[in-house]
């Protein structure tokens, strides 16, 4: 029988495909329709953005409280997994690589499905402790 934590993680995944779909979707979209590049991500991802929040705190956790707070915490910890987790480890990882002969587009893409993976992690533990988290029972 799963446990409670491995249907929300399952829930967690569910998102996450969902994410990546709204995503490229709406960057694909935008851009056959002639918006520029960088135009038509910025509204892919704030679209995939703002989908992650609203699926994560009702499906994946959830969470009541106040949307306002977990959406200003929401946006630290992914913003932060996405900034500065993926590019140290992105930068780590070219680093240690450099000079070992791989082609460096292998070298860019494992280490940015390294750093994926490693902020994936750290944004299902930060949104379950502190985004999401339940409050504590009053007695």
């Amino acid at each position: 029988m799963p446990t409670s934590s491995s249907r929300r993680g399952a829930r967690f995944v569910l998102v996450g495909l969902a994410n990546t779909a709204i995503d490229f979707g709406v960057l694909v979209a935008l851009s056959a329709v002639g918006a520029a590049p960088v135009a038509a991500n910025l509204a892919s991802t704030s679209a995939a953005l703002a989908f992650s929040f609203a699926a994560n705190r009702r499906f994946t956790f959830r969470a009541s409280g106040d949307p306002v707070r977990q959406l200003v915490l929401f946006l630290a910890v992914t913003l932060t997994g996405l900034w500065v987790i993926q590019s140290a480890l992105i930068h780590a990882i070219g680093s240690a690589l450099a000079g070992s002969g791989l082609p460096e587009l292998l070298v860019l893409t494992g280490a940015k499905g390294v750093a994926t993976v490693a902020s994936l992690v750290w944004n299902y533990v930060l949104y379950a402790r502190i985004v999401f988290r339940e409050a504590p029972q009053q007695s």
